[in-house]
């Protein structure tokens, strides 16, 4: 084979990387975190008895009111200790057909879980994942200093107003009751930003909100391989990313019906893939395994390395 007929090398690599995100940092509670520099993990604190990854801590306890709190707080230390940057505690589950939860029994689950993670680990942060204001202002009085409402997309304002007069960020994540799409991705894309300008408009600032495209919330197994394949798309609204795939069901139907404890690796895969297209934030179970994985895609995507 002469020269000439020899393949050329490509002008560029093949997976560049990815150019810092010209973003402007966000104060969440006690720290700062500056978009770009890596990608951040949030640790799943589930305070339910029905979380569809079969982690809830209300599962097993032995009815003494403090059992959860405890093992909550344990699961917090243990979490952190791996890495994670922030905790999401929510006490209502959203897997399909989930019973629903009153204000008060969920108040009362996630309250004395926040406000005994923040005494003990009063330097990480605390989200608050709920679709109810009056449950996101008790968990903000008892510690919590971001808003995660899996129906940030909504047109009810009153979460996001919520944030602005508090003066915490806010996660507007995408969702709908039905699977239902002209134009998915545009469509996906156009609620976000109609969302952003909500929260904008009703006074949260445009760098405490955080866009999540609700990989598993109102989608098929088909929407989500979208979401993943698609994400980088995401960054035309110019806001952090939170990607939270974490054990969910399209990853098992993926892997052939694998249940939600066989699907580490799995999500492992998205969570490298989504680092790649520029997730900000992913919202994992397993901590350890994903800071792991987060550290090698940000080194081979971000570029640099210590």
């Amino acid at each position: 084979m002469t020269s000439a007929n020899r393949a050329s090398p490509p002008a560029t690599p093949a997976l560049a990387p990815l150019a810092p995100a010209p973003l402007p940092p966000t104060q969440i509670g006690p720290r700062l975190f500056e978009w770009g520099s890596r990608t951040f993990v949030m640790g799943i604190v589930n305070v339910t008895p029905d979380s569809f990854s079969g982690d809830g801590l209300l599962v097993g306890v032995s009815g003494r009111a403090g059992d959860a709190v405890e093992t909550a707080v344990a699961q917090a230390r243990k979490m952190v200790d791996e890495g994670a940057d922030i905790l999401d505690v929510g006490g209502e589950s959203t897997r399909p057909g989930h019973d629903p939860v009153g204000e008060g029994e969920e108040t009362g689950r996630v309250v004395p879980v926040i406000a005994a993670i923040h005494a003990a680990l009063p330097d990480v942060p605390i989200s608050i994942d709920t679709t109810k204001p009056a449950v996101a202002e008790a968990a903000l009085d008892a510690g919590a200093t971001l808003l995660n409402d899996v129906w940030g997309v909504s047109t009810d304002d009153t979460m996001a107003g919520l944030a602005a007069a508090r003066g915490v960020p806010l996660v507007v994540m995408h969702n709908r009751a039905e699977p239902r799409y002209r134009d998915f991705w545009a469509e996906l894309v156009e609620d976000l930003h109609a969302a952003l300008e909500r929260a904008v408009a009703v006074g949260v600032p445009r760098g405490d909100v955080i866009v999540d495209p609700g990989f598993g919330f109102g989608k098929t197994p088909e929407h989500n391989l979208i979401v993943m394949r698609e994400l980088a798309g995401l960054r035309q609204l110019r806001q952090p990313i939170l990607l939270g795939t974490s054990r969910k069901s399209t990853i098992g139907r993926v892997l052939g019906g694998l249940p939600t404890e066989e699907r580490l690796e799995g999500t492992l895969a998205t969570t490298a893939i989504g680092i790649a297209a520029g997730a900000d934030i992913v919202r994992v179970h397993d901590v350890r395994a994903n800071v792991r994985a987060a550290r090698v895609a940000d080194a081979i995507c971000r570029g640099g390395w210590q």
